[in-house]
């Protein structure tokens, strides 16, 4: 049907005609998502009489079928301008049942309308910066929350659920202000807390622990898992700054709960593998927010038949941290995205318990037997990670090493004795350790167990490759004193190029164990000398 023949269907005003040419529009146009520019001004036209048709008494029919029409208009983010109003968006957020005035909320009897006014409301939000700025002003985070907050209490279909919480989702990414309104004044992390316990449909066994009947964690349904999805996505906004700030009693008793869920989340599935490996992450993300302190919760659940035990504490939820940490190593996809956020909460799980951290060392960094092949080379979960510490991107490169380093209680020469010193000079240099030491940390004394293959091979391992290697001829063997000396000028005064050339510049290691240029290294080694030498009172 002709793009005019509609628009002038539409300005005519006649209920009945306008439903019957706007289904035939609709049937049309219902998988289109690029539009020609040549009609571009029509398809303006055809907005601005939609949302003024829509204010006018209608059948609920009508309306439903005037706003799948504004739905398919509003994929054409150069025809947004007349929904981008605060009189458009009070239009559409009425027909949603999320307008909110003072503390009046209108109710909007007729579901399919409100479905179609949320999917509007999403689309224009994503796509216009004036339509995020106009929502929040207009409050219609508050609208959104109360509706959520009844979902206890009244039957909504899934979409209507759904849509709710992926606008919830898109105004949240996409606002700070409207983040913190959801996060402060609408309490948000209890509110949404206390919806994903709805839709997991989750008992309690213990204070921190989620019942399972008979000690089985059935799937969790599609369409729970969608809901659980959004609510963890909206979860994971309002807690952004969570883990860098110090928290209360009250709101560290919050998040132990809210973790609880999320372990709960861990140790069941979903409709199918990738929809479990995309439910993961999600949970995986939400778990990194959490204030360090309440992550305990990871491990408080009772070690009962059937679960992982190490120390006497139950590892399942750590277990499965880390086979997501492999699954996801093995895919190779998008390594940044995909693999920081759970290295990330394994390094900082491992740093703060010691139980997770001996567990971990005692499944990435087994004792030592292969010393015949370099550290990054084999399938072994130890050679994938230090493959990563030479990677290109500088974030997975940095959290691969942070997590071995944790591992191996930031010890300098137990970091080395893993990874090899060249895989490990990058993390060092950036801590100012290439002098070996150790950070400061609160780990305990006990003392790495070698095997006797490591002991046997230990003399002949080059630090540097982490290997033992074979024994290469001496370049110098048969030549004379003056022939070295020869050689050796040779090779300095081939620097001293490079380097006057600015092609390299020579480095040296400072007594504070950082890397700077050769001449304030020496400077430095210098200044200390001195001064020892004067506290000793020598001259």
């Amino acid at each position: 049907m002709e793009l005019r023949t509609v628009v002038a269907t539409v300005e005519s005003g006649e209920q009945d005609t306008v439903l019957k040419v706007l289904q035939v529009y609709n049937r049309e146009k219902s998988q289109c998502f690029t539009f020609n520019d040549e009609e571009r001004e029509e398809r303006k036209k055809m907005a601005q009489l939609l949302i003024k048709f829509l204010e006018r008494e209608l059948q609920p029919s009508c309306q439903v079928t005037c706003l799948e029409s504004i739905r398919i208009l509003s994929r054409d983010k150069h025809c947004l301008d007349p929904f981008t109003t605060k009189e458009g968006l009070k239009t559409l957020s009425r027909h949603a049942g999320i307008d909110y005035s003072e503390e009046l909320i209108r109710e909007v009897p007729d579901l399919d309308v409100i479905l179609e006014s949320l999917k509007c409301l999403c689309n224009i939000v994503f796509s216009s910066a004036r339509a995020q700025e106009l929502t929040a002003e207009a409050r219609l985070v508050v609208g959104l929350a109360k509706r959520v907050k009844l979902y206890n209490e009244r039957s909504l279909p899934h979409e209507v659920k759904f849509f709710d919480l992926r606008l919830l989702f898109l105004l949240t990414a996409l606002r700070v202000d409207v983040r913190q309104q959801l996060a402060q004044e609408l309490r948000g992390v209890s509110l949404m807390t206390d919806t994903l316990e709805l839709t997991l449909g989750a008992k309690w066994m213990d204070p921190y622990e989620v019942a399972a009947d008979e000690g089985l964690l059935p799937p969790l349904p599609r369409l729970e898992t969608e809901r659980a999805m959004e609510i963890l996505k909206v979860l994971f906004n309002i807690t952004f700054d969570s883990s860098k700030r110090e928290v209360d009693e009250e709101d560290a008793a919050l998040y132990r709960h809210l973790g609880a869920l999320l372990r709960h989340c861990l140790m069941i599935s979903a409709d199918g593998e990738d929809r479990t490996e995309e439910f993961h992450s999600h949970t995986v993300n939400l778990l990194g927010n959490l204030p360090l302190k309440c992550l305990d919760v990871l491990l408080t659940p009772k070690v009962r038949p059937g679960s992982l035990e190490y120390m006497g504490v139950n590892m399942d939820a750590v277990s499965i941290l880390l086979d997501f940490l492999e699954r996801r190593l093995d895919r190779g996809h998008k390594l940044k995205e995909s693999l920081t956020p759970v290295l990330n909460l394994l390094t900082e799980s491992a740093r703060v318990h010691r139980q997770t951290r001996k567990f971990l060392k005692a499944k990435v960094l087994p004792p030592l037997r292969d010393v015949r092949n370099r550290p990054e080379v084999g399938n072994s979960l130890r050679n994938k990670l230090v493959r990563l510490m030479t990677h290109i991107d500088t974030d997975v490169k940095h959290c691969a090493a942070e997590f071995l380093f944790v591992l191996c209680k930031e010890s300098v020469s137990r970091f080395v004795k893993y990874t090899g010193y060249g895989n490990a000079a990058g993390l060092l240099a950036a801590r100012g350790l290439m002098a070996g030491g150790r950070e400061e940390g609160e780990y305990s004394e006990d003392e790495d167990t070698d095997t006797e293959e490591y002991k046997e091979a230990k003399p002949n391992i080059n630090p540097v490759t982490g290997r033992v290697e074979e024994k290469l001829p001496n370049p110098m063997e048969g030549m004379t004193e003056e022939q070295k000396e020869y050689e050796a000028m040779k090779l300095v005064n081939m620097f001293d190029k490079l380097s006057r050339e600015q092609v390299i510049q020579p480095m040296g290691i400072t007594p504070s164990g950082n890397l700077a240029p050769m001449e304030n290294a020496i400077r430095d080694m210098a200044d200390e000398r001195s001064s020892s030498d004067s506290e000793l009172g020598l001259d």
